[in-house]
């Protein structure tokens, strides 16, 4: 695998989609469809710690937008994705390797499921963290907020030990403010499907 390098993710993960109750390919690994038939979502991403090769990642966010047109599995997806605008022109080249799956590893599935990639993007991005809350913010792109579903005894509504490729614990969350403006689109996933996972990404 000449040139591509060792890289490593660590953070946290916030999504928020169109399915009307949690979404099925968490469970089914893209084998059932969409509660809708299809897939909208958009993410956000904060990077804690992070490097590819020697390009240090650690304390950007990015977010990201996928559609999907029936099972996840059977590809097709569209994907675009936006970068803090305060990485520099190494770790917006890094991001975009790891993110498009040409870095391998943990990612790779993208570059077999994409077909439509609508490009990288730098912009402002805010991820907050507030209690259980998770909000999130691209000025006039994404406005949104998301909370756990509450479990027993005090505890978030988990999936565990799944095999799910972005993690394998996921928190079951529902959005309370979730939308989504650009590229001719305009969502809003208010009382819909959300998750909440640590991310522990890593190549090749």
């Amino acid at each position: 695998m000449a040139g591509i390098k060792p890289w490593y993710i660590k953070g946290e993960l916030m999504l928020s989609c169109n399915c009307t109750v949690f979404c099925p390919c968490v469970v089914s690994l893209g084998k059932h469809p969409p509660t809708e038939g299809y897939c909208q979502t958009w993410g956000g991403v904060r990077i804690d710690h992070g490097q590819y090769g020697d390009v240090d990642l650690s304390g950007l966010n990015m977010g990201l937008i996928i559609e999907i047109p029936g099972m996840m599995s059977r590809g097709k997806w569209t994907a675009g994705v936006y970068i803090s605008e305060e990485a520099d022109v190494y770790q917006v080249k890094a991001l975009t390797k790891i993110m498009s799956g040409k870095a391998r590893g943990t990612t790779h599935v993208l570059s077999i499921l994409v077909a439509n990639f609508l490009g990288v993007f730098q912009k402002p991005i805010t991820y907050e963290v507030d209690g259980n809350t998770r909000r999130f913010s691209i000025p006039k792109v994404i406005d949104g907020e998301i909370e756990p579903i509450p479990g027993q005894n005090g505890q978030h509504t988990t999936i565990e030990n799944s095999q799910y490729w972005i993690a394998p614990q996921i928190i079951v969350a529902q959005a309370k403010r979730s939308k989504f403006r650009a590229f001719g689109r305009n969502w809003d996933f208010q009382g819909r499907s959300a998750e909440i996972c640590e991310l522990d990404w890593k190549g090749p």
